[in-house]
């Protein structure tokens, strides 16, 4: 197991390669069997690492200039808590709302679960809501 300090480590490697765009990176530190769980992306599915990288690259098709900032990094045995901010411009069509040329950001949360020195598992969420209505998709 991983000390804390190692732990949040590996996670700020984690934001650098996304932010980057360095994927082939995440080889080192993210298991081969990867697990997301998003209830704000129900649609995105990725139960291993060359899923992970596909959404990744979409996402910056969709966002080329988005970028991750990881606020806050709390280790508690093999889970890790994190609270952060994602931010980017609406260049491509995000599901059906159609690119905006907006920019926004927002808050979101995740909880990992590492296994053997590497993220096996997370959990993600936040609010789809907030993110459209910058985006100019909702009113109001």
């Amino acid at each position: 197991m991983l000390t804390p300090g190692e732990t949040k480590d590996l996670m700020r490697r984690f934001e650098s390669a996304m932010n980057e765009r360095k994927l082939d990176d995440l080889d080192a530190f993210i298991a081969p069997d990867v697990v997301r769980h998003c209830e704000a992306t129900p649609a995105v599915v990725v139960t291993n690492l060359d899923q992970l990288k596909d959404f990744l690259r979409f996402d910056a098709a969709v966002f080329p200039d988005n970028k991750q900032t990881f606020e806050h990094i709390v280790v508690d045995g093999d889970m890790v808590g994190l609270w952060a901010t994602y931010e980017g411009t609406q260049d491509g069509d995000f599901g059906p709302f159609p690119a905006t040329g907006k920019y926004a950001k927002v808050s979101f949360g995740a909880v990992f679960r590492m296994a053997e020195g590497k993220i096996a598992e997370w959990w993600v969420t936040w609010d789809n809501m907030a993110i459209l209505r910058q985006l100019g998709h909702l009113q109001g």
